[in-house]
């Protein structure tokens, strides 16, 4: 697996200005909108030319009013290096399945824009696009509609929870059962470093994971994660809700709350995206797919 550094083209952020924008200065908007980067950072894009409000160059202090265009026209920069191989695992008219290498985002993003799974898959398949997202660390099964039909069926079925996923995952400490339901609610908290973040919250919406042992090794547990809902980072949340984090995890510790110190993007853990089950958009017929597993998540008799 080879970790590539790239530099891109540069992008243009569009965006017209609504109710939330309309009254603030052109400055104080784009620092609230990419945390990413400072006031001074914003000011001096700005002096540079690089943000215009309606084709013009515009002005730091300026107000921004409701239908107008503003755009950040970024230069090209070089993007952090990931591995860029992937494997397609079933393709045909409507729907292309790929195993997506865990540190590979599946969308531009923050500091991506070229290094991603979409851009890659959509060299070799032009009318391909994703119907639903891994996060950046996690490995394995991807699903992409190749028509508008198979794209709105596609994400129903994710909706309406008639997509069957297993995962496999790598988790901290012995367990004591054997298998578990976890329906810990999942919402987004605030965060001094992210800004806000997805994490265990008595507020937040019903999820479930169901997880079953596979195998005990000394100090960490190999488990099979079937989730029911399909929050963000819900298996992270929930296994860590229960005292068992991923092994690795840089953001989520026992009990489901984010590292106060964590940065965005950070791997390390092991989780993987092995199976999914669905029914064909077009033709109807009943489709399971499966992703090679890691050698990490492998039990002894795999």
């Amino acid at each position: 697996m080879v970790a590539v550094t790239k530099r891109n083209q540069g992008h243009r952020y569009r965006e017209r200005i609504d109710r939330r924008a309309a009254g603030r200065s052109v400055i104080d908007w784009l620092e609230a909108q990419y945390r990413h980067s400072s006031r001074e950072v914003w000011r001096d894009r700005i002096e540079r030319g690089e943000v215009t409000l309606d084709e013009r160059s515009a002005l730091p202090d300026e107000r921004l009013e409701l239908g107008q265009e503003l755009v950040w026209s970024r230069p090209p920069w070089a993007e952090p290096a990931v591995p860029l191989d992937y494997l397609v695992l079933h393709e045909d008219p409507s729907l292309v399945a790929v195993s997506k290498p865990g540190g590979l985002p599946t969308m531009p993003a923050g500091g991506f824009l070229e290094n991603t799974l979409w851009t890659l898959v959509h060299r070799r398949f032009a009318d391909a696009a994703p119907v639903h997202r891994l996060g950046r660390g996690t490995s394995g099964l991807v699903l992409f509609a190749r028509s508008d039909r198979a794209r709105v069926e596609l994400s129903a079925a994710f909706r309406e929870r008639r997509v069957h996923k297993v995962y496999r995952a790598l988790a901290s400490g012995e367990p004591s059962w054997e298998s578990l339901e976890v329906r810990v609610p999942i919402g987004e908290i605030e965060h001094s470093v992210l800004g806000s973040i997805h994490a265990a919250a008595a507020d937040g919406k019903a999820s479930l994971s169901r997880a079953r042992i596979v195998e005990r090794r000394q100090g960490a547990s190999l488990l099979d994660v079937e989730i029911e809902t399909g929050r963000p980072h819900q298996i992270r949340i929930h296994l860590a809700a229960v005292g068992h984090p991923l092994v690795g995890d840089p953001l989520y510790l026992e009990g489901g709350l984010p590292r106060a110190d964590a940065l965005p993007g950070d791997l390390g853990y092991h989780l993987h995206a092995w199976r999914l089950a669905f029914t064909h958009p077009e033709t109807g017929a009943a489709m399971e797919l499966e992703a090679p597993l890691p050698k990490i998540l492998r039990s002894r008799g795999e």
